[in-house]
């Protein structure tokens, strides 16, 4: 292949001689170019996504190594919670313990003391249980934990609790009946001269009823009431003289007559023993005495009867 090339000065020419070599090296360069430069592209774009790739890895190596860090806070954390509450949980069980321990001592010092030996209150045994074994979801090998044995312990103490209570109740009753009971002595110092019922009367010496008991002391004398209950009447009352009246439970009354001094006003709480009044000698009376009268809805009843059960 010739290639004539002319120059501008002087119109000369030159004739160039391309053999078939040169003209395929040269085709083949002209080929080449854009996969070169598509390779040198490839090479510009690829570096940086590369270094990126390592960087990720970098990162999340990183990120690795963090979270493990943070996993082993976390776990020694919660071993130290663990610790905290198990010293908090021994705690509890021992002061579950202590009161148990006091809990049983008084409630067997206090049945003692209330005579009560048929059983009912026992503070030496567990409250009887029983009923069918069912399965458990949970193994049954598994040994008991601190919670089990607080559960276990907080429901004895709640258990000597209720008992408690329940005696607490019954000595409050006792208590009650005893206030209740006219059984108290109204005059310490004295003795009784004239019986309830039939007699010869000290006045007209006619045979007449004696409602009540005359107890003979000296002028001035305490007279402390038979049983607890309200003063309904206190003031003077004809041939009752001085006279204090006391409403008791089911339906008794009691009436303490000829009095001297009374240290008492209606509408008054008074317990049982407490002094009322003073004996003197008001009203239709032969001397310093006190005329006592029990009465049982309305009907009068002989006070004997219960002074003698003290």
């Amino acid at each position: 292949m010739n290639i004539i090339i002319v120059t501008e000065h002087g119109g000369t020419s030159k004739a160039v001689n391309l053999s078939s070599p040169w003209l395929i090296t040269g085709l083949v360069g002209i080929l080449l170019l854009p996969i070169i430069a598509a390779l040198l592209t490839w090479q510009l774009t690829s570096s940086p996504a590369s270094s990126d790739g390592n960087l990720a890895a970098l990162d999340y190596e990183a990120l690795w190594q963090q979270s493990a860090q943070e996993y082993e806070l976390s776990a020694d954390y919660i071993k130290e919670e663990s610790r905290v509450q198990l010293e908090h949980m021994t705690q509890q069980l021992g002061s579950l313990q202590t009161r148990l321990s006091r809990l049983d001592a008084l409630g067997e010092r206090i049945t003692e003391l209330a005579d009560l030996s048929d059983g009912e209150f026992d503070f030496n045994t567990d409250p009887g249980m029983g009923g069918p074994e069912l399965p458990s979801s949970t193994s049954a090998h598994e040994g008991d934990s601190v919670q089990d044995i607080l559960d276990r312990l907080s429901a004895r103490v709640e258990d000597r609790t209720q008992q408690l209570r329940l005696l607490e109740e019954l000595m409050l009753n006792r208590k009650l009946d005893a206030n209740a009971a006219l059984d108290f002595t109204p005059v310490l110092d004295g003795y009784i001269s004239s019986g309830f019922g039939r007699r010869t009367d000290p006045i007209t010496r006619r045979i007449a009823v004696h409602s009540g008991l005359d107890f003979a002391a000296p002028r001035g004398t305490p007279i402390h009431a038979v049983g607890a209950g309200v003063v309904t009447f206190s003031g003077r009352h004809g041939a009752y003289g001085n006279m204090v009246e006391i409403s008791h439970v089911g339906g008794y009354k009691t009436r303490y007559a000829h009095a001297h001094e009374l240290q008492v006003k209606k509408g008054d709480l008074v317990k049982k023993g407490e002094q009322i009044a003073t004996v003197g000698s008001t009203g239709r009376s032969t001397g310093p005495h006190l005329h006592l009268e029990v009465y049982r809805n309305g009907m009068a009843i002989d006070p004997a009867r219960f002074l003698a059960l003290n």
